[in-house]
């Protein structure tokens, strides 16, 4: 039987994809806040008051990861869970001052380690690949949350 060349297939690059950006995360961010707690973060501190349904959907998360992540922030101190007065059932977020401080620091090395991760591209061919990322994910996302019947 003849195998498949998988070196041109969107899975295992997309691991791949994966496991460069982690090792950059942890060497170059941080290697106590996650790339999924730093999304929730900022998420927050561009706009308090948000619910947690709301925040995992803005950053990409399913329910159960966005609840540990939160969970997560709420332990470390840098994320308050308010319940709201009018519905007990709503929890509205907001980053702490250890919140917003740890975000402002990790945004610049965000921004340093991003400029590495893409360095192998031309700043044109950056802006096409992160739109064609966007396009992808996008697609992928409608496949896990169709608003209308497939077929």
């Amino acid at each position: 039987m003849t195998t498949l060349d998988l070196s041109s297939h969107p899975g295992p690059l997309a691991r791949r994809f994966q496991q460069a950006h982690t090792l950059l995360w942890t060497t170059m961010v941080s290697e106590e806040v996650t790339s999924p707690q730093f999304a929730v973060l900022n998420s927050l501190v561009g706009e308090e008051g948000l619910d947690q349904r709301t925040v995992g959907e803005r950053v990409g998360l399913d329910r159960s990861t966005i609840a540990e992540v939160i969970r997560r922030l709420v332990v470390r101190g840098m994320v308050d869970k308010i319940r709201d007065p009018r519905d007990g059932r709503r929890a509205a977020l907001r980053a702490t001052d250890e919140g917003v401080r740890v975000h402002k620091k990790l945004a610049v090395r965000t921004a340093r380690m991003n400029q590495l991760f893409l360095s192998p591209l031309a700043p044109s061919e950056r802006t096409v690949f992160v739109e064609l990322l966007c396009r992808v994910s996008d697609a992928a996302e409608q496949l896990r949350h169709p608003t209308q019947p497939i077929g």
